[in-house]
């Protein structure tokens, strides 16, 4: 089972996802995006797979690291590569992110799924077949029918409860919006889209690190009187004292860390210094599947659940591994996108949700991305 080859694939595919200045997804007019396709394969032919921005697959980083690492090795030696390509990392001047050893990670969990021809989700030990999604929003935007007032906020909120969604988690304005960051508005949507869905929705705040712990206290205790089952990332997480303070200011649970770096270590201190009542990570942003699986058994230890942040194939295998957690991130959302839309490298979304709000974890071999091959081989840019 020797990794014999790593390749990457640039191509295009039509979005209608534009980003602003701050780098917030919002709606806009079709164009191309660039996408990676990173391959994983062994000696048997066997493949496996992960998608990712192109810079994070950039031919550098697979010549002088990933594939010094990883050629020769067994794929399913997946620990010890890794910890390989993580020492690499303070030799890399900075260049080697924990993204990229995430998506790296990724593709080898893809291989072995694909192997074996079982789900990943499984092979990570299988707690559960399907999961409550939540529906999480843009940010709010200045386009009339958008997201541009707290009213639109709660009119789009009624369209995801009848679409099925049990749960909602608002991300509200931030700059370049020119009024943006405002905490009142940001409490007005809140209590918008309480008044729209009623008592029995959760409802989730995410407040994206702009604010003080003035600010920051006050959102939290107006969304408290709301019943909010959640308060995210209001502040900058370097400062974990400032979590600790706000936690022990507030009866609503705050989660966090979402963007800190440092891996599972970094949440460790998070958790001996009680600066969340629930953990949060995310494949991306602590580098790979196993390191959140370490994340999510750490905050198990000490009777905490873990929210998996953001959606995509390996955080959802991730949440059906854990029972510590008790919904996935279906978004980003928004009232002139269509989440259900299948992209054009794809014959099939990884996350259809049924009428009653439940995601079922793919039964596909791998991590369940249906991929369509010959739309990437007819529009590939560049190979390396």
């Amino acid at each position: 089972m020797k990794i014999t080859r790593v390749s990457v694939e640039v191509f295009t595919y039509p979005t209608r996802r534009a980003v602003d200045s701050a780098g917030h997804s919002h709606p806009g007019e079709e164009s191309q995006a660039s996408m990676a396709l990173l391959r994983v394969v062994t000696e048997d032919g066997c493949e496996g797979y992960a998608f990712g921005a192109p810079e994070l697959l950039r031919a550098h980083l697979i010549h002088n690291f990933v594939r010094k690492v990883l050629i020769g090795q067994n794929a399913l030696d997946r620990e010890r590569i890794w910890q390989d390509l993580a020492h690499w990392q303070r030799g890399s001047a900075g260049q080697l992110t924990d993204r990229t050893l995430a998506l790296v990670e990724q593709a080898l969990w893809d291989w072995a799924g694909r192997r074996f021809e079982v789900p990943v989700y499984k092979l990570l030990g299988g707690y559960r077949d399907k999961v409550r999604a939540y529906g999480s929003t843009m940010c709010g935007d200045d386009t009339p029918g958008g997201l541009s007032t707290p009213d639109e906020y709660g009119v789009f909120a009624e369209k995801l409860v009848k679409r099925g969604y049990k749960g909602i988690k608002l991300h509200t304005w931030m700059p370049p919006i020119s009024f943006a960051p405002d905490p009142k508005m940001d409490v007005r949507a809140c209590a918008a889209v309480r008044e729209a869905v009623g008592p029995d929705i959760a409802l989730m705040l995410d407040g994206y690190h702009w604010y003080n712990r003035t600010d920051a206290l006050y959102i939290g205790r107006e969304i408290e009187k709301l019943d909010f089952a959640w308060f995210e990332e209001p502040m900058m997480e370097e400062s974990a004292e400032s979590y600790a303070w706000l936690a022990a200011n507030l009866t609503i649970p705050v989660l966090g860390p979402e963007s800190l770096g440092g891996k599972y270590h970094s949440r460790a201190g998070w958790v001996s210094g009680q600066s969340c009542d629930i953990l949060r990570a995310g494949v991306a942003g602590v580098g790979g599947i196993g390191p959140v699986m370490k994340v999510a058994h750490l905050a198990e230890s000490f009777g905490l659940d873990c929210e998996v942040h953001g959606n995509g194939a390996p955080n959802l295998a991730v949440v059906g591994a854990i029972k510590n957690c008790s919904w996935y991130e279906r978004g980003l959302l928004h009232p002139f996108l269509e989440y259900d839309d299948v992209p054009a490298y794809l014959n099939s979304i990884v996350d259809p949700m049924d009428r009653d709000g439940f995601v079922h974890l793919p039964q596909r071999p791998g991590l369940g991305e249906d991929i369509n091959f010959a739309y990437i081989e007819a529009n590939t840019l560049s190979r390396h």
